[in-house]
């Protein structure tokens, strides 16, 4: 009987990849990777945006139920402002401290952790360990403190007087709840992108002839998203966007400027 022998060769000589196929190989990943990232960012991006939507829908309902339970008034932006230890979001003991934000005028509306939830998109955490943490609790958004956060009288000669900042607005004041501004991502660029609870219109209601340092941020894609007295929320386009020059960053810089096409405050006003 003739035995085989096994030939070393046979088993190890098996044809490989040669340089060329590898590099093939890897251009074709590196073509998959350049077309499949950037729709996986863009993916992510969507998915912050319509959990940021979520969030101002939240807090527009909280405004509207803290109106039910106070005759119809929304609830103060900065209650005695002058003292400067009450917002929307939060209180504090003393001014200059962070805001406590499970002790705010709407809290108790905001579900079991009584916080405002936080835009996945704004560096909330980030800022504040820069220093930049200005108004640490109100999740990157701000309201329209300036017509809903008081309570105003309109003189004759057109501007408007705050009665006081220890009340809202009416909610039957507002004339087009489906095109009114209550809450919008914001932020503020002082000596850096710092966090801000209001949402400013385009003028001072007190002083129509000066306009205000912009406070609305197009964070997403470009896009803020825009919550309104009936409830909805839209992704709005940045329309303009202005500096007084009195802070050293430019709002611009930061995509933080209005939307809407006139140069008004119709967005934000009552009438």
């Amino acid at each position: 009987m003739v035995k085989r022998r096994h030939s070393l060769s046979s088993d190890y000589d098996q044809p490989g990849f040669s340089l060329l196929e590898v590099l093939v190989v890897v251009g074709m990943m590196a073509i998959l990777a350049s077309v499949l990232l950037p729709g996986l960012s863009a993916a992510r991006q969507q998915a912050a945006a319509v959990m940021c939507r979520s969030n101002i829908q939240q807090i527009i309902r909280a405004n509207g139920y803290y109106a039910e339970d106070h005759d119809g008034v929304y609830c103060p932006g900065a209650s005695d402002f002058r003292a400067n230890r009450d917002r929307w979001h939060g209180r504090r003991e003393r001014a200059g401290q962070p805001f406590e934000s499970t002790n705010g005028p709407i809290a108790s509306y905001l579900g079991p952790d009584r916080k405002v939830r936080e835009c996945p998109r704004f560096p909330a955490r980030e800022l504040a360990q820069e220093g930049g943490g200005f108004e640490r609790g109100n999740g990157g958004y701000g309201y329209n403190n300036a017509y809903l956060g008081v309570r105003l009288r309109r003189e004759p000669t057109g501007e408007y007087t705050v009665e006081s900042d220890r009340a809202g607005a009416l909610a039957g004041r507002v004339a087009r709840p489906v095109e009114t501004i209550m809450f919008t991502d914001s932020a503020f660029a002082g000596q850096a992108l710092i966090e801000y609870s209001f949402a400013e219109p385009r003028f001072h209601p007190q002083y129509p002839t000066f306009r205000a340092d912009p406070s609305i941020h197009f964070r997403h894609r470009s896009r803020a998203n825009v919550g309104w007295c009936d409830g909805h929320v839209d992704a709005e386009r940045r329309t303009f966007s202005w500096s007084s020059g009195l802070y050293p960053k430019q709002p611009d810089r930061y995509e933080i400027g209005w939307p809407g096409k006139t140069d008004d405050n119709s967005l934000f006003d009552l009438e």
